[in-house]
């Protein structure tokens, strides 16, 4: 990094605010890092594993002096904290996020910073699992993984920089995407996996679980996740996720239609299309027998 933050405040101390906070400390990116949240025994938590130096139930007072604040909650409430945050922010302050969705929180904060000297810059870490928690949380969560910046023509571009420089130094790849190309891709990359592994569980019936094995646990395991927190997601990122089901129904329906018309050749022609592109996307994952 060309530079380092003096003060780094985390609103949410979880998973990925708390890996965030652990990869800040055990690498001296920062002097100090506050945390911030709702429940006493979380933030003890948080303190106990070293992801902060101090802890805080007050968000007023979490966030005052920060260089930079991390909103890393649950996406519905990453706009109305922001804005909460916004009064006690001083002049010079960058304003980040984790959520995995853009495009709502990105106007949201970019409308209310306007003349405050507050600089909004919205990222997202494409990094976790099913589980949540300060419990499961990592100094190397991020190492190897792709943070994505979506910046705005009013972002500010020295501000973009810092942040960009901050994940790159916890180990992840950085990539920019306006808010609405993000929400498009992930859309297909994360949250249309999420729902079509929710609906092959729905599938199942009576019998069937008697007969479950290894390529369905892992094809279905991103169905364990939080409920908030993938409601949030989803109902904040509608319009992208019902154009990529248009998407899957059309290519479904085309698979379909090569099943039915027991064409042989037709068939082995996809599924090798896609057992190669699948190949290019993770050349060391082992084949499936």
């Amino acid at each position: 990094m060309s530079e380092r933050f003096e003060r780094v405040t985390i609103v949410g101390v979880g998973l990925i605010g708390g890996s965030l906070g652990l990869a800040l400390c055990e690498r001296g990116l920062c002097s100090r890092v506050v945390g911030v949240g709702h429940r006493q025994a979380s933030m003890d938590r948080a303190l106990e594993t070293g992801a902060v130096h101090e802890a805080t139930l007050d968000l007023a007072e979490g966030v005052k002096g920060a260089d930079l604040v991390v909103l890393s909650t649950a996406v519905s409430l990453i706009g109305e904290l922001g804005e909460k945050a916004v009064p006690y922010l001083k002049a010079g302050c960058i304003v980040s996020d984790v959520g995995s969705t853009k495009s709502e929180v990105v106007r949201r904060m970019e409308s209310r910073l306007v003349g405050t000297g507050v600089h909004f810059v919205g990222a997202h870490p494409i990094a976790g699992s099913e589980k949540r928690g300060i419990d499961v949380a990592r100094s190397d969560l991020f190492v190897g993984t792709v943070c994505v910046l979506t910046p705005t023509p009013a972002t500010d571009a020295d501000a973009l920089r810092q942040l960009a420089d901050l994940w790159s130094a916890v180990g992840a790849r950085v990539s920019t995407l306006s808010p609405e190309e993000h929400d498009a891709v992930l859309a297909r990359t994360s949250h249309l996996p999420h729902l079509a592994a929710v609906t092959l569980i729905h599938m199942l019936q009576g019998r069937d679980t008697a007969f479950v094995g290894t390529g369905l646990r892992d094809t279905t395991r991103v169905a364990s996740g939080d409920v908030d927190i993938w409601c949030d997601i989803i109902l904040t990122n509608r319009e992208a996720i019902l154009d990529a089901m248009g998407d899957f129904d059309s290519r479904l329906s085309g698979l379909r239609r090569v099943v039915e018309a027991g064409d042989r050749e037709g068939l082995a022609a996809l599924l090798a299309a896609a057992r190669e592109r699948r190949r290019d996307l993770w050349p060391d994952a082992s084949p499936e027998p």
